[in-house]
């Protein structure tokens, strides 16, 4: 990779990406003169570009880093290092990693918005445009439609309802998951028949605020998930960052069990770990959807429930920020459908209601 140059603040991070069309842009969220959520909406309706924000890992870093993947921001990562790496080499390698799957994005501009906080004062990381070497500079540029809080439902599509009878849906995601999951949420109806288990590779600190975020724009109740939630229609729960969900019981009368879980598992959340436990109470009345990340998280819980004859969905590729976990379904040949993002939300009604 090559550092193409650096921004001291907002205003001139806008210029630049203007100016040297790098192929990643790193984006502090406090800095001078212009704050950086500001900075990515100017920069997604002007020269649209692949954004990796850094975070503050409390309440209000949480909040702005979640407007900030609103505004156009694909991804993000603690702004020190140290609470998910074990020393720099780990740093460097996680850093890499993400800079290169979401150099791989294809952006489209959107309508630059007004921003809710202005100029934010303070120091912190200065913007960096980063531009990786070999063949993902020829690949960077051009498709998610505009981010915002509710999302227009596209042209009616001619999906039929398989038959198949469900107690319960899960959603599993990672990268670029907070915006994926929000637009499916949002067109969901009040009175959705089922409960809804999302699990989200996301920090500790960030699960509350997203719950609530969520719960604010749709019409389903959304909330973070808590040890003995019983299982109710119209409810999404969402996995609590740094810990493990579970569904234990009887349906009905399943209950929802929160654990610190295994060291050794990569994720906490983890999308495998939730899917087994819930293939294991509800059998074959579970309707499961693989969204956008990076890895392959859901591939073995999505097997699990496959075994018992529940139904797997992934998103496809071309609206994906990263395709890693929904393409480990379709290559294990779990999914039986592969669906757009934006069409998502149509084909659940039409399976649960024709």
């Amino acid at each position: 990779m090559e550092v193409v140059d650096t921004a001291k603040n907002g205003k001139e991070a806008v210029e630049k990406a203007a100016t040297l069309r790098p192929d990643v842009i790193t984006m502090d969220i406090e800095m001078p003169v212009m704050d950086g959520i500001t900075a990515v909406r100017e920069i997604m309706a002007r020269t649209p570009t692949p954004i990796l924000m850094f975070s503050s890992l409390t309440h209000e870093g949480a909040k702005a880093t979640l407007d900030a993947l609103d505004a156009g921001a694909l991804d993000f990562l603690p702004k020190k290092f140290e609470d998910i790496a074990r020393d720099k080499e780990e740093a460097i390698s996680l850093l890499q990693q993400r800079v290169k799957a979401i150099a791989r994005r294809r952006v489209f501009a959107t309508s630059a918005r007004p921003s809710s906080a202005n100029a934010a004062s303070g120091g912190g990381v200065s913007s960096s445009l980063v531009s990786p070497r070999s063949s993902l500079r020829a690949t960077t540029v051009t498709a998610s439609s505009e981010r915002s809080a509710t999302v227009a439902p596209p042209a009616p599509a001619n999906f039929k309802r398989s038959g198949k009878q469900y107690q319960l849906m899960a959603i599993g995601t990672s990268t670029g998951g907070p915006v994926a999951l929000q637009t499916v949420l949002t067109q969901l109806p009040a009175d959705f028949p089922y409960p809804i288990l999302l699990i989200q590779h996301m920090p500790a600190t960030f699960t509350a605020a997203f719950a609530a975020r969520l719960n604010g724009l749709c019409k389903i109740a959304v909330k973070e998930a808590e040890d003995g939630d019983v299982l109710r229609p119209g409810t999404a729960y969402l996995a609590p960052g740094g810990r493990q969900m579970l569904v234990d019981g009887r349906p009905g009368g399943a209950r929802i069990r929160i654990m610190d879980g295994n060291d050794k598992v990569n994720y906490k959340p983890c999308v495998d770990i939730t899917f087994a436990s819930a293939a294991k109470v509800y059998g074959d009345k579970v309707l499961a959807i693989v969204l956008t990340g990076m890895g392959a998280d859901g591939r073995d819980g999505a097997r699990l429930l496959h075994g018992h004859g529940s139904v797997i969905w992934a998103q496809d590729e071309a609206s994906c920020v990263v395709y890693g976990m929904p393409q480990a379904v379709v290559k294990a040949d779990l999914a039986t459908e592969v669906l757009a993002l934006d069409r998502i939300a149509q084909r659940i009604m039409v399976e649960v209601r024709g």
